[in-house]
């Protein structure tokens, strides 16, 4: 949520701070502000809207120094008022997170004197550094001080037109990295800003705080203690966050699923076998004694949890449980130190799914493995084992790659615990791994179904709602299809399993409310059909996803698109594909914004 870019250089640094924010633009767009020193003040230029409205009216502004914001709302409407940078007396800020104690401290605040003029949390980091300054006048050390009395989460940028050529940024919670070179010393939430720059990129921890300049970077503690931090040469290319050919980053993260695939699971190369250690040194050790699984997850993730669930306690034969992260650590749980705990998060800094990780932790739940697309995010660093899907760069807010590669990485967990149960043959073994080998192709040719699906998209445009069904290990491929279509068409849609129709869903049933149905050719097949039967029965609209052989034959009000071939226990990889692109054309022709559609954000830091 938010997303903030901050620079010190030699040379003017305002299109690298609007460029920064183009590229940090999925993380939040209601508003986008900049703040430069110029002369001898604070020269700020906030827009209500995208980014492009601030690169028209900052394009004659020039600094050495400054910081700039790209919103997504919490406290207060989107406006220009609320928009960050918020400047109070020399100083401006920039911030990206929830401050707890903010009322308290605008109380405090107020009663000195100091006049607010937004309804944001953040306006109250501005006016507790100003007054810091009073007794303590340098930046640095006051933004420490100020810094020591926040609740929440934070990730900030500071500056001070008194204290020209200095950056101070702080992390609690939120994400912030540096990157440094040799022209400029820089500031942002996610690698994709500073590629423009730089590819050295050094990752804050939370409790750090640091000064840039243009000729060097300063990290101490809070408390004052000064630390090193090591610096990564990020593996991310300017290209990798290119839009290049495509019409928008989610249909361009679709075609970029069979790559992503295949870098995820490059890990298990030309064996015949699959190691624990592809989890982490000590995987070995840690899952001989796992008794049961608790995936923890939010929104798509979560969806994926729920799709491993069936491989879990099919193939590797142990309990597996999926929570929603946001609620389970606000529950009476029974921990149990010989259950893995799995953190799935794209990001790896979900405020929600960090909060529930570090909960069970707390209840001594100390078998952590996290699967995610960051290598460097706070999700890996507290787990004690880990998987890095390969997906790349992931900026379309409606999650694809990401989803598929971590089915990718759940399956391989499957298979890793089935053998350490001693539940897989050889043969198995090897059977399995050639599926996976042969997924990226297998996808490359659902792929093509994309211009029938285009026709589809078209019978969707007056509609609103929608009706999605699935069974078994498809019924959390269902609920993904139903969220896509939420996200960018903002046509309500809901999931269920097929079998529960006649409890309930079957009254929504009529003419105008289209029902999706993922048809895999399984041990199923035979009752789904019977629940399609219901649904025909009653004058609904069939739009049905079947394999080559499951024998459905289209009708009136039957349509039926069929997959080129079926895939056995990976099915839901294959079946999510064709409703990431009936969702994708259904939002172009009802004209959304697919990138960016209302009211979300892509990494959602915030609880």
């Amino acid at each position: 949520m938010c997303g903030i870019v901050a620079a010190a250089a030699g040379s003017n640094i305002v299109p690298v701070l609007v460029e920064g924010l183009k590229k940090l633009e999925y993380r939040g767009y209601d508003s986008a502000g900049l703040a430069v020193i110029s002369g001898a003040g604070i020269e700020r230029v906030r827009s209500v809207g995208r980014v492009a409205e601030l690169e028209t009216a900052s394009s004659n502004t020039q600094s050495v120094t400054g910081i700039a914001h790209t919103r997504w709302a919490t406290h207060g409407i989107p406006s220009e008022r609320n928009a960050h940078p918020h400047v109070s007396g020399s100083i401006a800020v920039v911030h990206n997170g929830i401050i707890e104690n903010y009322e308290s401290l605008r109380n405090e605040l107020g009663a000195l004197g100091h006049v607010f003029t937004s309804d944001t949390d953040t306006e109250s980091i501005a006016h507790l550094v100003e007054a810091t300054l009073q007794t303590e006048p340098d930046l640095f050390a006051a933004v420490r001080i100020a810094c020591r009395r926040l609740v929440g989460a934070y990730a900030i940028a500071v500056i001070d037109h008194r204290q020209p050529g200095r950056v101070v940024v702080a992390r609690e919670g939120s994400p912030l990295l540096l990157g440094v070179s040799d022209t400029g010393n820089y500031a942002a939430s996610d690698a994709s800003a500073l590629l423009q720059v730089t590819r050295n990129m050094v990752y804050l921890e939370n409790g750090d705080i640091a000064e840039l300049t243009a000729t060097g970077v300063k990290i101490t503690r809070l408390d004052g203690t000064p630390v090193e931090r090591p610096v990564h040469v990020s593996e991310l290319s300017a290209a990798a966050v290119e839009l290049g050919n495509y019409q928008h980053y989610m249909q361009k993260e679709i075609f970029e699923q069979p790559e992503a695939l295949a870098n995820t699971l490059d890990i298990v190369g030309g064996s015949k076998t699959i190691q624990p250690g592809i989890f982490g040194a000590e995987a070995g050790t840690l899952l001989a004694d796992v008794d049961s699984i608790l995936i923890l997850a939010c929104g798509t993730s979560s969806h994926s949890g729920y799709t491993a669930r069936y491989w879990l306690e099919a193939i590797a034969g142990v309990t597996c449980n999926v929570e929603v992260a946001s609620e389970y650590r606000y529950r009476t749980s029974v921990p149990n130190p010989h259950q893995l705990i799995v953190a799935i998060s794209q990001s790896g800094e979900t405020a929600d799914t960090l909060a529930a990780l570090r909960h069970a932790k707390s209840l001594g739940q100390m078998k952590t493995l996290a699967i995610c697309n960051v290598p460097e995010s706070a999700i890996v660093r507290e787990c004690a084992l880990r998987f890095i899907t390969r997906a790349g760069p992931e900026i379309g807010v409606a999650s694809t790659k990401a989803f598929t590669t971590q089915l990718a990485a759940l399956f391989l967990l499957t298979l890793v615990i089935a053998k350490v149960k001693d539940r897989l043959s050889v043969d198995q073994e090897s059977a399995y791994i050639d599926q996976l080998r042969h997924l990226p192709v297998a996808v490359n040719k659902v792929l093509e179904l994309e211009t029938d699906i285009k026709v589809w998209a078209q019978r969707f445009a007056d509609k609103q709602h929608a009706l999605f069904l699935g069974r078994g290990r498809h019924y959390p491929i269902a609920l993904e299809g139903a969220l896509k279509l939420k996200e960018i068409s903002y046509i309500h849609a809901e999931a269920y399993p097929a079998g529960e129709l006649k409890h309930g869903p079957l009254a929504l049933v009529d003419a105008d409310m289209p029902v999706i149905s993922i048809a895999p050719n399984d041990l199923l097949l035979d009752k789904l059909k019977s629940n399609l039967k219901e649904v025909q029965a009653r004058g609904g609209e069939l739009y049905v996803f079947a394999d080559g052989d499951s024998e459905i034959a289209e009708s009136e009000g039957v349509h039926i698109l069929r997959l080129p071939e079926h895939y056995g226990e990976l099915s839901p990889i294959l079946h999510v594909i064709p409703l990431q692109l009936l969702s994708y054309h259904v939002a172009l022709v009802k004209g959304t914004d697919v990138d960016k559609p209302r009211n979300l954000a892509k990494s959602v830091t915030v609880e």
